[in-house]
Parts: C-alpha cells; sequence; structure tokens
C-alpha cells in the first residue's frame, strides 16, 4: 500500500463546534471521540487501503447489512482501489461518527445526528445524511429503527419551532446564537429560517414509508408539523404582510444576517413563498428562493398523498394540494429568465416586482440540484438550459482552477468549489464522458485524506475546510451506489485520480 501525503492548509474545526460539542449529553466522550476524529481525518500521512472508519468499538450504530455492502462494493470497484477505498471511509461514516439512537420516555424511537464536527442537529442535513441507508431498512429492523428515531426527531423539532432550522440534542443546551435577535426556544441552536428545512422531514418520511411501509410515524406529531408548515409557507407568501419572523445577529458577516432590518427584501405576494435563507445558511438577497419553492411543490403533494393513503385526512391533503398548484404556477410565471446565452433558464432568487438573480450556490437545494431531487425532469429544457449556465464561468459562484471545478458561494468564500455541486453534477448526468470527469475531480480533492470535505481550493484540494462533514461523505456513497446500480462498474474501475 502506497503512503500518501494528505496535508491539509486549512482545516476547519470551527470554535462553535467545540462549544457545542462541550454542551451534549455526553460531553467528555464526545469531546475525545470528535477532535480524536478530527485528526483521524485529517493525518498527514497514511496508507491507501487502510481503514480510516473508527475503531469498532468506537462506532455509534453497527449494521451487518451496511458492512455487507461496503465489502461487495469494494469487490466491485477493485480494479480502483482509492475509489473503493474512500467509499468504505465515507459510506458509512453518518452511522458510525453521527447519529445517538435511544428510546423517549414514552419508548419511542429517537435519534439525535450530529453534522459531523458541529454537534447540532440541522433538519436538512439529518434527513440527507441517513437517506442513502433507507434502501436498506427492510434488511436491518434496527437501522430501521434508526432513521424511524430520526424522523420523529425532526417531527418534534418542527414543532418546538417551524421557523428553526437546527436544534440540540437536549433542551437545556446553550450556543453561540443564543443571542441572536429572533424568537430563540429552548433547545434551539439556530433560528435561521430556511423552506428545504421542512421539506427534509417530508422527503425522508415519504421515502421511508414507500420502502418499509411502516405507517406509524405519522400519528399526532405528524398532523401538528404539516399544521405548522402549512401555517409558515402561507404567512411567508406575505399576502396579509410581512408576518411574525425576524432575524438579525451581531456578525461581521454580511450573509449571517438578515437585512431590512431584520425583516428581509420586500416581496410582492404573487404565491411563492418567502426564504430567509438559503440551505447553505446563508441569507437570501430575494426571499422567493427558487429551488426550495420546487421543493415545497414536491414535498407539499407527497404530504397530500401521505394524509389521503394513512390519515384518511382530505381537508389537509386538499390545503397541501392546493398550495402546491398556487406555488408551481407561481414559478412558470415569475422564475423562469430569457437569458441572452442559454435561452430561458430558472433564477436563483426573485422578489415578485422583476427583480431576479442569476446564480447557483453550491448547497442542495440547488437549481442543479433540482434534477437529483425530483423536483423537474431531466428533460426539461429549462432544466437543461439551467445546468449548463450553472456549470459555466456566466455563473459567479463557479470556480475554474488547476486542482478542480465547481460551484461554491459566499459561505466559504471565492474559489472553494465544494465537491457536493460535483456530485449534483454526476447524479444528474446523462454523459459518461462527464461522470468520469466528476468521479475523477472527487478523486483527486479529496486532500489525499479519503474522505469528501465541505470545499476546497480551486488551486490546491489540500487546503480544504471542514474535514468531518458527514453530509458529504455519505453523499458520495449515495452516488457510487447509484452508479453501479446503473451499471457504470466499467466506467468506475477506469477512473484514474491526477
Amino acid at each position: 500500500m502506497a503512503a500518501v501525503a494528505g496535508l491539509s492548509l486549512f482545516v476547519a474545526c470551527p470554535p462553535a463546534a467545540g462549544q457545542a460539542t462541550q454542551a451534549d449529553g455526553h460531553p467528555e466522550k464526545q469531546l475525545a471521540f470528535g477532535q480524536e476524529y478530527i485528526r483521524m481525518t485529517a493525518d498527514t500521512t497514511f496508507a491507501v487501503g487502510q481503514s480510516k472508519r473508527p475503531p469498532v468499538g468506537q462506532r455509534l450504530f453497527r449494521s451487518a447489512v451496511i458492512d455487507r455492502t461496503i465489502k461487495k462494493v469494494k469487490q466491485q470497484l477493485s480494479g480502483n482501489p482509492y475509489l473503493a477505498w474512500m467509499f468504505e471511509n465515507c459510506f458509512p461514516n453518518t452511522l458510525e461518527t453521527t447519529v445517538h439512537y435511544s428510546k423517549t420516555a414514552s419508548g419511542d424511537d429517537d435519534t439525535f445526528v450530529y453534522t459531523g464536527d458541529i454537534a447540532a442537529m440541522w433538519l436538512r442535513d439529518s434527513g440527507a445524511q441517513v437517506w442513502p441507508y433507507v434502501q436498506f431498512a427492510n434488511d436491518d429492523p434496527q437501522l430501521a429503527h434508526l432513521i424511524r428515531g430520526v424522523i420523529m426527531r425532526q417531527l418534534r423539532s418542527i414543532n418546538v419551532d417551524p421557523y428553526a432550522n437546527a436544534f440540540y440534542q437536549e433542551d437545556s443546551q446553550v450556543g453561540p446564537w443564543a443571542s441572536d435577535q429572533t424568537d430563540m426556544k429552548p433547545g434551539v441552536h439556530e433560528r435561521k429560517y430556511e423552506i428545504d428545512s421542512s421539506c427534509y422531514p417530508i422527503r425522508l418520511a415519504y421515502e421511508y414509508w414507500k420502502v418499509t411501509g411502516d405507517a406509524t410515524i405519522f400519528g399526532d406529531a405528524w398532523l401538528l408539523a404539516i399544521d405548522n408548515i402549512l401555517s409558515v409557507f402561507r404567512e411567508q407568501q406575505h399576502k396579509e404582510g410581512a408576518g411574525t419572523y425576524h432575524f438579525k445577529r451581531n456578525t461581521d458577516r454580511q450573509f449571517d444576517t438578515v437585512g431590512w432590518d431584520g425583516w428581509g427584501h420586500p416581496v410582492r405576494p404573487v404565491g411563492l413563498i418567502a426564504s430567509f435563507f438559503r440551505p447553505s445558511d446563508d441569507a437570501t438577497v430575494f426571499p422567493f428562493y427558487v429551488p426550495s419553492n420546487f421543493m415545497a411543490v414536491t414535498s407539499l403533494r407527497k404530504a397530500a398523498e401521505i394524509l389521503t393513503a394513512v390519515n384518511h385526512d382530505d381537508a389537509r391533503a386538499a390545503q397541501c394540494k392546493a398550495l402546491a398548484d398556487e406555488v408551481e404556477q407561481a414559478l412558470q410565471r415569475y422564475a423562469v429568465v430569457d437569458h441572452p446565452k442559454y435561452g430561458k433558464i430558472y433564477a436563483f432568487e426573485v422578489d415578485g416586482y422583476g427583480s431576479h438573480l442569476l446564480m447557483d450556490d453550491a448547497n442542495v437545494p440547488s437549481l442543479l440540484a433540482l434534477g437529483y431531487l425530483g423536483d423537474v425532469s431531466l428533460s426539461d429544457p429549462i432544466y437543461q438550459n439551467t445546468r449548463r449556465f450553472v456549470w459555466s464561468d456566466d455563473n459567479p459562484a463557479f470556480f475554474r482552477g488547476k486542482a478542480g471545478e465547481g460551484i461554491g458561494g459566499p459561505h466559504v468564500g471565492p474559489d472553494m468549489p465544494w465537491p457536493m455541486s460535483i456530485m449534483m453534477l454526476a447524479f444528474t448526468s446523462q454523459d459518461d464522458a462527464e461522470i468520469k470527469r466528476c468521479i475523477e475531480m472527487l478523486m483527486s480533492t479529496d486532500g489525499g485524506t479519503g474522505f469528501i470535505h465541505e470545499s476546497f481550493h480551486k488551486d490546491d484540494a489540500r487546503h480544504y475546510t471542514r474535514p468531518w462533514f458527514a453530509w458529504q461523505n455519505t453523499l458520495f456513497g449515495e452516488l457510487i451506489l447509484k452508479l453501479l446500480a446503473d451499471g457504470k462498474g466499467a466506467l468506475l474501475n477506469s477512473c484514474q485520480r491526477y
């Protein structure tokens, strides 16, 4: 096995992560594990092929079906040892390092999911982190209980505060954002209102139900969560004024707070839903964030299907369908822009007055990810035009350099593409050459660590952020599994690290 230098010139271990970790329910154990795990993932020298999974005794969750899947995939990728090694490191990362399963006082499943190096649970991240494991739930009852616990925790969190995006494991925990000027509630880590925070739990619950047939998740907490989501979405259509949500933070980062005295840029009520923050946790410029409005449409329709089939609640289902139809019609009218080079494309953000922002951000939902999430068809000509636009120098958040290329955003700053965008390009590609280019870029921009990071410098992949970011790791595993299922094994084995 060859030794590889994996020096990271910029390894992010944020102070906020340390603060949050020390505040959790078992501080000494988690702090020790977290800091050691960050050191291990960012190690400067190691042998390719030597697993960087935590020692068996330190894994937070073990699944025989996941272990069998890793073994099978490694055999399928025997012609590409580096890619096989990355898959083994990345795919189980969420299960082995971030999930905390327990039972509530009533005996129900409860799973709290860290993002990795931040010991708080984002509704978006947690839903995306466990998503690739749902397909295995019928083969591992404990894995099914763990995923079910994530859903139940998400529903309870929405019912604590449907405007919050991230929560603590215990209500008694207090973090660095407690002084934010908004209606902070106990147990809330951060209260950045993002449409997708309501959509990801519905997406996960729907998929879990479809795969397992388990409808026990759709009880009182589910119905209350739907009521809360509908209330927030309607309020943020701004048909009756600005609504109740406001947010300000004392910060030197422009995109970490909301302008217009915390109420956001004015919008004209045209049927779209305002979102004051993007999935990157950066503030929107124009509050009608288009990708999340698309996700709201599909999420509301999934909710309506569940409400009809499981809850036999035609009234709530009708409300979801009506709102989805209204938002969909508004998207076609206000979110489509004639670009002089690409033709009709979807705008990134609009305000209903005619203003629009043309760009894309790496985080999901994004314009590029519309095809991955199933919010638009891959054959949609407007989506295809948009896809060409966002993966080009005409997108101000697109960066290309010696190490690689991709979409970034203001969250990290210029010249720092996110591997997540490369994965979205591969997920939505119908071109083998493009897919191969994406995989080779992912293999070559890991900083030599065998993990996927938040972002990397376009000219030097050893300069990266967040050595332990479970969403991107698990997403990488999801991509490899999809490509193998699509019959791309030979293509994957032909990929080379440059």
